[in-house]
């Protein structure tokens, strides 16, 4: 079981770098319509964006903390701390800005959660 949470917590760290990427790299291109922004509305949206960037990179950084740290019982803390906001944070999106992304983040991050729990 804990083959399946790393798995599942690299599945939820790679969906953020690509979600950090989308929100200030991208976010003209191909992130304005992913998020159904229209044209003309970019550049009101970049600044906020570029900041939500900026946070889902603290929880890419509290994830890849956790597969690096030498000392087992905190990479589980930053773990279990990155996949529980990952999941609280899609929880409110889905109720904030559209319902599928508590099927993007929110169900792997608890798929998550419950292997790692269950590995224990």
């Amino acid at each position: 079981m804990l083959l399946a949470a790393k798995i599942l917590t690299a599945l939820v760290l790679l969906i953020h770098v690509y979600i950090v990427v989308l929100e200030t790299v991208l976010f003209k291109t191909r992130g304005r319509k992913v998020f159904g922004i229209k044209a003309d509305q970019i550049d009101a949206y970049a600044p906020l964006m570029a900041n939500q960037g900026c946070y889902n990179g603290f929880l890419v950084a509290a994830l890849g903390l956790g597969f690096l740290y030498p000392v087992p019982a905190v990479a589980q803390a930053l773990t279990v701390f990155g996949l529980t906001c990952v999941a609280v944070a899609g929880v409110f999106g889905s109720f904030t800005v559209m319902v599928r992304i508590l099927y993007i983040q929110t169900v792997p991050a608890a798929l998550a959660l419950i292997a790692l729990y269950l590995a224990q």
